[in-house]
């Protein structure tokens, strides 16, 4: 770390927790390129955060190729191409550098964008060489294929690991039973990896990071101006072609028919995952869902999932339920380990607390401590410039209303119990869904 940052680190949380509990300004323009950027000035601190979002997710990796956006974002870390009289910078040399700078720049791949952030102090003599620097890596990463090969075997390697752990088989279980064939339950394999070369990198980097397609949030100590021509900068080295359309994904299937899978595994405890396809982000019933899944199995000791499986019957020490949308519908998860020999008592009754939470929705006592929950702990949701970003991002990604945050808890207020019981009846059907158990048998 840079030591200009250390006295800072106090000052970020104390100020960025304050958007707690008053309006926060968010900013939305397009640029000339296409380029859509959303900002939020916080002056208090001398620090900026930059979050770049392309539609480059896994959803759009080739089944033959999985993990393609995953390795495309890791790699565009590792080295920076040789420019004009520029010279390239190899991994070691760029970490070197950003080390110099106290700041910091890097790529990942969910299931829908592929995202590079920047995090720098707005100090005259550091902010311009870090956007500069970015601008060269994000432009011009190597993908070197000796880089390529050294680190497709690490991976291959730690695939082979996660093979003698439960948890990970039945999250690849899972995740091909869900999601019958769509992208969203594509999982890298030594195979997948073997057939990305540099080349499929490269095309995928080149069809995917332009201006046109960028979404750009913006957290810290910028104004207008300074953002725009931040953002200007980071992005001038990319082509500036205009985007034609890219191709549909097909939307996740719904589940025909019930389906259980119990994989053999020597181990005490039983992994247990059931489920099915649950929600896009932009469904109009988020909200019922978000109150909804806290009272059923996200609010942990509170849950009624754990006072039935955990507390009333000791059947597991830890079970929750969990809602992943998406651009498509992600998957909507039970998750318990519980001994061996209590795994098929445990499954029953999650489906039957899931079951008649469905028919019956919450109680009003429920669906109260729920919402105080929920706003109660907004603060915590916005109490560093990384999470406010990523909430930015978020209103970014989904094209949420500028005012998302500020109505946030007024949303949460306004569900009913009625809204929950309807939300849950037409989304999940607990007769359907897949059932993953792992050990046990």
């Amino acid at each position: 770390m840079h030591a200009a940052l250390r006295p800072l680190l106090a000052a970020v949380l104390c100020c960025a927790a304050g958007w707690a509990g008053a309006a926060i300004p968010l900013q939305r323009w397009t640029q000339p390129d296409g380029a859509e950027v959303y900002l939020v000035e916080s002056p208090a601190i001398p620090m900026v955060d930059v979050q770049i979002d392309f539609d480059a997710g896994s959803r759009r990796d080739p089944a033959a190729q999985a993990g393609l956006a995953a390795v495309t974002a890791g790699q565009a870390g590792k080295g920076i191409a040789v420019s004009g009289a520029e010279p390239g910078l190899d991994e070691n040399a760029l970490g070197e550098a950003w080390a110099d700078l106290g700041a910091s720049f890097g790529a990942s791949a969910g299931r829908d964008r592929m995202s590079f952030s920047l995090r720098s102090l707005t100090y005259p003599d550091l902010l311009p060489r870090a956007v500069a620097l970015a601008a060269r890596q994000l432009a011009a990463p190597a993908f070197d294929a000796a880089v390529w090969q050294r680190d497709r075997e690490r991976m291959g390697a730690a695939l082979r690991e996660s093979y003698t752990r439960p948890g990970p088989v039945a999250g690849r279980a899972f995740a091909a039973l869900v999601y019958g064939g769509h992208p969203y339950g594509f999982e890298p394999t030594e195979q997948t990896l073997a057939a990305i070369s540099v080349a499929d990198m490269r095309r995928l980097y080149a069809q995917a990071v332009l201006p046109c397609r960028a979404k750009v949030s913006v957290v810290g100590a910028v104004t207008r101006g300074e953002a725009d021509a931040l953002v200007r900068q980071l992005l001038a080295r990319l082509p500036q072609a205009r985007c034609a359309p890219l191709p549909p994904v097909g939307e996740v299937p719904p589940l025909a028919k019930a389906e259980e899978r119990r994989i053999p595994f020597a181990a005490a405890q039983a992994q247990v995952l059931i489920g099915q396809p649950g929600i896009r982000r932009d469904d109009p019933d988020f909200f019922a869902m978000l109150v909804g899944n806290h009272i059923l199995g996200a609010g942990g000791f509170v849950s009624r999932l754990t006072h039935e499986v955990r507390e009333a019957r000791g059947l597991s020490y830890g079970v929750s339920s969990d809602f992943a949308p998406g651009r498509h519908a992600g998957a909507f998860t039970i998750g318990l380990s519980t001994r061996a020999n209590q795994a098929d008592q445990a499954i029953a009754v999650a489906r039957e607390t899931l079951a008649r939470f469905v028919a019956d929705g919450p109680t009003e006592a429920e669906l109260q401590a729920a919402k105080d929950n929920l706003v109660g702990g907004f603060a915590l949701r916005l109490d560093s410039n990384r999470k406010l970003l990523a909430n930015v991002s978020n209103i970014a990604w989904n094209d949420l209303p500028l005012d998302y945050l500020d109505t946030w808890t007024q949303r949460v207020q306004a569900v009913t119990a009625a809204q929950i019981r309807q939300t849950f009846a037409r989304v999940l059907q607990p007769d359907r869904m897949v059932t993953v158990v792992v050990g046990g048998s």
